[in-house]
Parts: C-alpha cells; structure tokens; sequence
C-alpha cells in the first residue's frame, strides 16, 4: 500500500505542474504575495500563451495557383516550392504559419495574426522567381526590336495591336531568351572570396539535373553573356536607384563550358552588393511559377474570438455533464473519477502548451470528444467492479479484477481509434489533422488518467469503511 502512496504524491506533484503552466498568471499573483509578505524572492512562472489557429486568432489564407508546363515531377515541384515559401514566411517571424499543397497545382498559405491582405501578400514577397536567360542572336534581338518598334508607333496611332502580324514577339526580352535551367535546380548560393584580389564572388551550387542543363547552356553560349533574372528583372541593382528593376542587367559573360555543376559569378560588385544577390538567389529559388493568389480569405479576430468562447463554454458544459453523469450513476468511485478527468484535462492542456500544438475549431472538437472516450474507460473499469463485488468480492480485490477484467476492452477500443487518428493525420488536410492529432493525444492521456490516476485514488480512498456505506459504490 505504500507504493499507493508514493505515486499519489506523484500525482499531486503533477497537478501542481499542470496548474503552473495552464494557469500562470493565477500561481504568480500567489507568488508575489508571498514575496511581499514573507520578503522571500521566488521566481515568477513564464506565461507561455496558447497557440490558436487561422480560424481562432484571425488571419489571412491565400490560394496560389503554380504553373506546372512542362513540369514532369510536379509532385516534387510542388513539395520544392512548398519549402520555400514556408522558409520565407518563418524569416518574418508570422506565428505558425500553415503552407501546403492543395490537389495537384495549388498551394494552401495561412497566416494566423495577419488581417491586411496585402500585407499577407507582401509577407510572402510576391514569391520571386528565378530563371537563367541565354543571349539572343543578332537577328532576333533584331526582330523583337523592330516588332517593339511597330506595335509602339500602331499605339501611338491608336490601332489595334492585335491585328498586326506577330504582334506576340514585341511582349519578348529583345536581348535574352529563357532556358530550362530555373531556380528549381538551385541547391545554394553563397558568398566567397577571390584568395588572390579578395574580391567578392558567388558560388552557385545546382543539383544533378541543374549541372547537366547548366553545361549544355555554357557550351553553347561560349563569350556570350548569361543573364540571371528574378521575377521577369536582374538580380542587381545596377544603376544604384536603391530598387532592383527592369532598368537593372546581371549577365556575366561565359568564358567556358561550365562543368560538375559549380558556377561562380565574377564581377565588380562590393560586399553588400554580393550579399544582396546570395539573399535574393536562396530567397527566390522557386520550382516553378507564381503569381498573384487565386483567392484571399480574411478572417477577423473578433469571429475567432467569438468562436473560442463558444467553444470552451461548450466544452466546460460538456466536462460537467459528464461529472454529474458518473457522480449520479457511480457515487463515490463517479466522483473520484471526476477529480481524474479534471487532472487529465489540465495534463492535455499542459501538453498543448509544451508541445506546441495550434488550437483550432477543430482541434478543440477532437479535445472534447476525448474526454468523452475517457470516460469510457471508467465506465468500464466500474461496470466490471459492480460485477465482482455482486459476486461476493471485497472491496480490494473487486478493484483490481474491474481493472484486470476491463483493460483488454479499454486497450482495443483505444488503439483502434488511435489508427484512425493515424489515417486522418497522414492523409488528411490541415483542419482535419489538427482534430486528428488531438483527440490521439487526448486518447493516450485518457488511457493514462483511467488505469493510473483513477486507479490510484480508488485503492486510496476506499477502504474497509466502505463496507458500511455500500450504497455509495
């Protein structure tokens, strides 16, 4: 019986735990009374706040649609560029930002806190391209030029500019023409040093796919320049306006066939300037196309809060219904099995806040419909106790054969659901893998709270005088 004991001290050490870190504000305001009074110098508790989600806290959700032509792996295309807007949304420090892949060609992007449109759009920069253009011959940039030339005078005369032959061409770069090499088979650029002028360089690092294309290019473009653009524009600001446009022109003649997949680009550029261009290369290399989102929903903290108040009281009714429920139809073993529930719920909350986990509408659903199945759990640990003790039983021995008798069905149940959980999360959107994840994590503490704390406080606090009050069991 003391190892009963042992683990109750456990048990209240954790509920003052849980307490701390679910409701520190409370356990602070006791600390600086003590301070105060007792002219002590305890330590205040960190009051870590709980991550809520887009539809909780507010934000913004932007639809892109990529462009996949002549894109063969558009599963790992759109994995890529993924990454990289995700990594370019963490540098703005937005909280828990929520980017994924929706069907085939469309990327999900969530920004919890942010309810200006164009601010959401300016967070994620307006996703720049990067792509690497070969110099056009003398004839074509020729022709382009003088297409240019005869759309600008048919404006000018007020014609319709689609009426004229190839009118396409004049929309054309007049000096440069794309080339499959783009920033999808960038790996890293980095900023490094000539070891004999100590001038600054950048080393471009493609993948295997990225080498081969890049050595087809520099072969064929031997003393001819090759220019590197971002979103349609040079990557350097040339003409030192303090904005990189269509004014401005990077392309470093090739010397050589470039092979192994190593470039490095050789100019005169200081420090600020290279570094300029290694942000802008690492920062802008998008597997495939963007542009403007396809759709833009703002969601107003105000309906978030709104909806996290209704979703607490829910859950609050809920937590003392069920209470009532097993203290009527269970007596004495129903209510100290309330105190468990109680503990379990602050032992989840307390995991939300550690892991994290970022509360949805949803989130808080599967939270709810937890609590629910670990009551489950005491109905069948106290249904079999009923049982043993209708049999002749003692008391001491009816507790442990409810426990013996029930765990299997208790062990099954729970690890059914569990594989759904799994299921949900792994195939699942965000919203529903936010329920998923959970009510498994509610599911595993409830299994924990049902054996082991219910356990505990059932062989603590009934003893031999319950012989006397049977009607309370």
């Amino acid at each position: 019986m003391r190892s009963e004991y042992y683990i109750f001290i456990f048990i209240l050490l954790l509920l003052v735990f849980t307490s701390g870190v679910v409701f520190p504000s409370f356990w602070n305001r006791t600390i600086v009374f003590l301070n105060d009074k007792l002219l002590w110098d305890l330590p205040l508790l960190p009051e870590k706040q709980f991550l809520l989600g887009l539809d909780l806290k507010g934000g913004v959700q932007l639809i892109y649609q990529a462009d996949l032509t002549d894109i063969e792996d558009k599963r790992a295309a759109m994995m890529g560029l993924r990454d990289v807007i995700e990594r370019r949304i963490n540098l703005f420090g937005v909280t828990e930002p929520v980017v994924q892949i929706q069907g085939e060609d469309r990327l999900v992007v969530e920004l919890p806190g942010v309810v200006n449109v164009q601010e959401a759009i300016q967070l994620i920069g307006e996703t720049p391209y990067l792509e690497f253009l070969e110099q056009r011959s003398e004839e074509e940039t020729k022709e382009i030029l003088d297409k240019i030339k005869e759309v600008e005078e048919a404006q000018k005369k007020g014609e319709e500019i689609t009426k004229i032959k190839g009118w396409e061409l004049a929309l054309q770069n007049p000096f440069f023409k794309p080339t499959n090499l783009t920033g999808r088979y960038l790996k890293k650029a980095t900023l490094v040093f000539d070891q004999q002028t100590y001038k600054p360089e950048i080393r471009l690092k493609f993948n295997d796919e990225g080498a081969k294309l890049f050595e087809e290019i520099t072969a064929r473009n031997i003393k001819k320049r090759l220019a590197i653009f971002l979103d349609g524009y040079s990557i350097i600001d040339t003409n030192d306006d303090g904005v990189i446009d269509n004014q401005d022109l990077y392309a470093p003649v090739v010397q050589d066939k470039i092979t192994g997949g190593t470039a490095v680009i050789t100019g005169e550029m200081d420090v600020k300037t290279a570094n300029l261009i290694v942000k802008r290369l690492n920062s802008g290399a998008l597997p495939v196309k963007i542009g403007q989102p396809i759709s833009q929903n703002t969601i107003g903290p105000s309906l978030g809060i709104i909806s996290l108040k209704n979703s607490l009281r829910a859950g609050i009714y809920g937590f003392l219904i069920v209470a009532i429920f097993l203290i009527v139809v269970y007596r004495w073993p129903g209510f100290l099995a309330s105190l468990a529930l109680g503990i379990y719920v602050l032992l989840n909350l307390t995991l939300f806040k550690l892991i994290p986990v970022t509360l949805t509408l949803a989130g808080i659903g599967g939270f709810i419909l937890s609590i629910g199945m670990a009551v489950d759990a005491n109905i069948l640990i106290f249904a079999r106790m009923r049982e043993e003790i209708k049999k002749g039983r003692e008391i001491g021995q009816a507790i442990r054969e409810g426990f013996k008798r029930a765990w299997p069905s208790i062990r099954d149940s729970n690890f059914n659901s569990l594989i759904v959980c799994l299921i949900l999360f792994l195939i699942a959107t965000s919203f529903v893998r936010g329920f998923a994840f959970t009510l498994a994590l509610g599911i595993i503490t409830s299994m924990f709270s049902a054996i082991f704390i219910t356990r505990v406080f059932l062989q603590i606090f009934i003893g031999r005088w319950i012989e006397k009050v049977k009607w309370i069991l």
